[in-house]
């Protein structure tokens, strides 16, 4: 092997390092960005009345096109004992979060996730007495009498009819 060719594969081996340490570099950086796409979400959930949380709460969390749709999937977290719920590796966009429990109204509301970590306070209400246009103060379905003003009719056999 001549002093030129010896030159020559030391230059395709510099060239091939090079390329590597360029492609570990490309890789490193899209991996760095995939860090940034996603977010870690820590839920609080309250008492709106007296601030105290609320264990083993619901936290539904559903993924929302751009039409504003709700997109299939989901997941489901329970809180522990301080209220308290997370999940790492949620995608920046929008998302739709319901929390259910029972004795209290279910809340939802959408959120745009935008930052790498993001608190988000949810302050469950209890239920509220339900109207209708159906009904009168003492919930008697207007058009019907209550029990206490239906009137009993007596039962008398009737003439036209043998017993």
């Amino acid at each position: 092997m001549t002093h030129g060719q010896v030159l020559l594969k030391i230059a395709r081996m510099k060239m091939k390092y090079a390329l590597a340490a360029c492609l570990l570099i490309l890789i490193g950086t899209a991996f760095a960005q995939d860090d940034d796409d996603y977010s870690k979400l820590n839920f609080v959930v309250v008492k709106d009345y007296n601030g105290k949380p609320i264990r083993n709460a619901s936290v539904v969390l559903h993924p929302v096109g751009k039409n504003g749709k709700q997109e299939r999937g989901g997941i489901q977290l329970k809180c522990d004992a301080e209220g308290k719920a997370n999940y790492d590796g949620v995608p920046y966009g929008k998302l739709r979060v319901q929390v259910l429990m029972p004795g209290f109204q279910t809340f939802g509301d959408d959120y745009v996730v935008d930052k790498p970590e993001m608190e988000i306070v949810i302050k469950l209400k209890r239920p509220v007495e339900q109207y209708s246009i159906y009904s009168d103060k003492n919930n008697d379905v207007k058009g019907e009498s209550s029990p206490s003003e239906t009137k009993k009719e007596e039962t008398k056999p009737s003439k036209d009819k043998p017993q």
